[in-house]
Order: C-alpha cells, then structure tokens, then sequence
C-alpha cells in the first residue's frame, strides 16, 4: 500500500522534519519522558523490598498527606521551598532586572566585563559554591565577621548564620540568589537590547524621564520575559537540591529548617527518612513535586501568557 504522501489542498506531508526531529524525539522519551511516567507508576505501588510490587492506587498519596510519620516533613518541605521561591522571585529576579537595565545603557564603560563577573558563578559547580560559602559564613574563621565588624554590626560578626533554625533558609536562598541572579539578568538583558532605539528616542523627545522611558515603553515590552523568567524560576526552585544537599547534608538542617521537596525525596528514596529504602513512598514525594511544578506550569500558560496574548493584540 502506497503511503499517502500530499494533502487534499496540494501540500506535501514533511517527512523530512519527522526524519530531524525523530533522534531527538527518541533520547528524550528514553531519558526524560519513560522515567517520568514509570516514577508516576511506581508512585501507584507499595514493595516489600524483595521487588515484589502491590498495586494500592492512591494510598501513597493518602499516607503521605494524612500520616503523622510523613506528614509534618512534606509540610515542613513544601513551605520552606515555597519560601525559597519567593525570596528568589522578590531579590533575585528584581535585581537582575535591575542590573539588566544598567548594563543595557551605552553609558556605562566596561558592561562586557560587569555582565562577565555577574554571570561566571551560575557556570560555576554548586559544590564549590556551598563549600566557599560555608567558609566565608562560619563563625569561627570565616571573612563575615570582618565585614559586619567594618560596617559596625558587630552583633552579627559572630553568628552562626547557617546553624540557626531561623536564619539558615534564608541565607541559602540569598547565596542561591547571589549565584543564579546573572541568569535572569542575562534575559532581560536581550530583550532590553532588542527594543527599537526609535522608540526610546521618540519617548525622550515627548519629555518622557529616565524611570518613565523604562516603565511606560520598556517594561511592557518586555513582559513576555519577565513571565519566562518567572516561571524557570518556579521550576527551578521547585527542583532544587543540591546547594542545601552541599551545605546542610542530607537531613538538611539544623533540625529540617532548610528541607525542601528535593531533600525530602532524596532522604525517602535512598533510605534515610523513617525506614529503610522506601521507592514507592519517594516515587509518591517526586510526583508531588511534579504535580506542583506542572500546575505552575499550566497557570502560566492558560493565566500569564494568555493574558500577555491579549494585551499585544
């Protein structure tokens, strides 16, 4: 049988873009979408440890929501990330905007040297970064106490920011804001430099200041970014692990105060939450993680550039 291989209205079918597309296609499903979907399935199983798996639907789920052993950990996780996310979305992408907008101007000699600097630590191992971190941090001879000392804090010179229940968080999430913010920058950055000079220079001509030019011309056209970056920063924050994994270790202290999802699931997977070598009850916490990120997801599709949409037409 002859394969159809021209449409009604004369158009050929593309088998060429199905042949470029189809090794692409192939490794992602093998890497990406198969342990996806078989993670979800196992999620759905209970083990005995011996490999033989019971199917229970969703009484994973059930257990993890209502148990007392799970959980006050998946809420103690789930807040702490939630927290995480909003202090990188309040400074870090804030503060890339920030920097995007002073390195955009042509007023500012060496802005190839600043974007370089601001951008080198994401390309750097996160490793290397809790580690350096840890040491600038310690109370005992860490660089921090001179700075605070200089400034005239001495109050802070001393404390043991990452080996209190109350400040550890925060200052993991400030060390994460300080390592990624060159990523955001570095987006806005683009599509600062693709608005039309003509436009600027019209706004300027009608009397329009500085902050004017920015608010009324350039951060509207820049919106589509902003809701770009917005949600990697959900996806990323939602699936982080290892800086808290380099810094606090694997049980994520002092006491859980800097667990998170990625923590939690590794602890539950690996073994070291509750009971020995738990998959289902991990593969449970990771599809938790990945019905929050994929109602992110969907919010910003269907709500922000939806919206978006509307607003160029």
């Amino acid at each position: 049988m002859k394969l159809a291989t021209q449409f009604r209205d004369g158009r050929r079918f593309p088998f060429h873009i199905i042949v470029f597309l189809a090794p692409a296609v192939i490794v992602y499903t093998m890497f990406m979408i198969y342990p996806l979907v078989d993670s979800l399935r196992l999620s759905l199983y209970t083990s005995d440890g011996r490999g033989h798996e019971t199917f229970v639907g969703l009484d994973n789920y059930h257990k993890l929501i209502t148990d007392p052993l799970w959980e006050p950990r998946l809420k103690g996780a789930i807040l702490n990330n939630i927290k995480f996310f909003a202090i990188h979305m309040l400074v870090q992408n804030p503060l890339g905007l920030l920097l995007a907008s002073l390195l955009s101007s042509p007023y500012i000699r060496g802005r190839t040297i600043y974007r370089t600097l601001i951008f080198t630590p994401t390309v750097l191992s996160v490793v290397l970064i809790g580690f350096i971190w840890s040491m600038i941090l310690s109370p005992l001879w860490g660089i921090s106490g001179d700075f605070f000392t200089a400034i005239g804090l001495e109050q802070y010179a001393k404390k043991p920011w990452l080996g209190l229940e109350s400040t550890a968080l925060t200052t993991l999430s400030l060390v994460s804001v300080w390592q990624w913010v060159g990523l955001p920058m570095m987006l806005f950055l683009a599509a600062l430099i693709g608005i039309p000079d003509e436009l600027i220079e019209a706004a300027r001509v009608d009397g329009a200041t500085g902050w004017g030019v920015f608010w009324r011309i350039k951060f509207p056209l820049i919106l589509p970014t902003v809701g770009i970056v917005s949600v990697l920063t959900f996806v990323g924050n939602f699936n982080a692990f290892d800086l808290i994994y380099a810094t606090q270790k694997v049980n994520a202290g002092p006491n859980f105060s800097t667990d998170i999802l990625g923590t939690f699931f590794y602890r539950t997977f690996f073994g070291q939450q509750l009971q020995p070598g738990n998959p289902t009850m991990g593969a449970t916490i990771a599809g938790v993680m990945f019905l929050i990120i994929l109602a992110g997801v969907l919010l910003y599709m269907f709500g922000w550039q939806r919206r978006i949409t509307q607003v160029e037409l």
